[in-house]
């Protein structure tokens, strides 16, 4: 049975689109293009499946039906940029497919002038059509935040750039239908620009607050407090706070060799965010010789090895070099996490904590990397003999904090 929708891609993009796709009424086809990371709930998947959602592994079925969105994963490739291999898979296989009056979306992040340049090759040569005229072509930055239960599909405003104008009109009109509010771009580049600067913002900002964090740390000032005080001016502040490293499917760009000149400060904010899980590895073994111990042989158990709290996903977690460190400093590792039943590092397992309580108590410091919500800080900060809280998470006094 045709669709309405076509989603390309099944991973962290994919599924919330098709999750809001579906919510909204409208019947949609899932393909995936690879191994994806994307996970649904059992009751998720009910719900979809009930509501119009149909995976599929036919590529043929991407030829029936009215609007096809490409969400394929982008990973940084060996130069740090994205890796544009399972777009180019996904392009290739609807193109062998494409009808006339589609509308084409792609949503996957991507370097400004990727749309044009790239995608519409691919999908006019395997077609015979041409974008613009026989199609529809345009790019929409995703906004997706996991587990924000905030800001949804619905109510998050998606950002439009069309080949022309009539291919802005057709994009628009389809996800008129499942947020409440559109915005015309000027074209695919200037949309594909404001994912660009959507992501250095937050890495650009995060790494000016870890490097508060070093600063504050030297000079004994608590930076948590002047967080939560410098967060009460109602103009010109948006609190971000620090961390063990920054994790997540968005990657930072300064266009090195892609535009004529690159962006200087996301350069220096990655160099400040990579430096963190040294920053915490120092601030580990700085705390256990305080305590007359050496990080050598020292057991050290890591809570929460996710990227963010409450997900399960662990892409660019900082917990990988965390442990990598401690294990080469000689440290014996160990990890909790409620989202992760097993864990490795390299290809080795790292051991894992049955009973939290006791493990902190046993281990010679704890690091809190991610501050789930089922963890009591209180009560854990009262058993573990260190308690390190990359996060801030910990009631004041009660831990060490980064």
């Amino acid at each position: 049975m045709p669709a309405d929708l076509a989603v390309i891609g099944l991973g962290h993009l994919g599924l919330p689109l098709a999750q809001a796709a579906v919510a909204a009424g409208v019947s949609t086809l899932g393909y995936k293009t690879g191994p994806e990371g994307g996970s649904l709930t059992p009751a998720e998947l009910r719900r979809m499946l009930s509501g119009g959602f149909r995976p599929t592994t036919d590529a043929v079925e991407l030829g029936r039906v009215r609007t096809a969105v490409i969400c394929a994963p982008t990973p940084p490739g060996p130069d740090g940029a994205h890796d544009l291999a399972q777009v180019a898979s996904a392009a290739r296989t609807l193109a062998a497919h494409l009808r006339p009056h589609t509308t084409v979306i792609l949503e996957s992040p991507v370097h400004p002038g990727t749309t044009d340049d790239f995608l519409r090759p691919l999908l006019e040569e395997g077609s015979g059509l041409r974008a613009g005229r026989d199609f529809h072509l345009a790019y929409s930055p995703s906004r997706v935040d996991p587990g924000n239960r905030d800001f949804t599909p619905a109510n998050t405003p998606k950002i439009i750039g069309g080949l022309t104008p009539a291919c802005t009109e057709s994009a628009a009109a389809f996800y008129g239908r499942l947020t409440e509010k559109v915005v015309r771009a000027r074209g695919p580049r200037e949309a594909e620009t404001v994912q660009l600067l959507e992501t250095n913002y937050r890495h650009v900002n995060i790494a000016l607050v870890n490097e508060m964090a070093v600063l504050c740390h030297d000079l004994g000032v608590d930076l948590w407090d002047v967080i939560r005080c410098a967060e009460t001016k109602p103009f010109g502040f948006q609190a971000f706070r620090p961390g063990p490293g920054v994790g997540g499917h968005g990657i930072p760009q300064d266009l090195t060799g892609r535009a004529p000149r690159s962006l200087r400060m996301v350069e220096l904010a990655q160099q400040v965010n990579s430096h963190m899980p040294q920053y915490v590895i120092q601030r580990a073994a700085a705390l256990l010789n305080e305590h007359g111990k050496s990080a050598r042989a020292a057991r050290v158990l890591l809570l929460g090895v996710t990227y963010k709290a409450d997900l399960a996903d662990q892409q660019g977690t900082p917990a990988h070099e965390i442990a990598l460190r401690l294990m080469e400093l000689g440290a014996s590792v160990s990890y909790h996490d409620p989202l992760v039943p097993a864990w490795n590092v390299l290809g080795h397992p790292v051991p894992r904590a049955d009973s939290l309580y006791e493990a902190a108590a046993d281990a010679d410091l704890t690091i809190l990397l991610q501050q789930h919500r089922t963890y009591d800080l209180q009560g854990l900060s009262v058993k573990a003999q260190l308690l390190l809280d990359t996060r801030g998470a910990t009631p004041t006094g009660a831990a060490h904090r980064l």
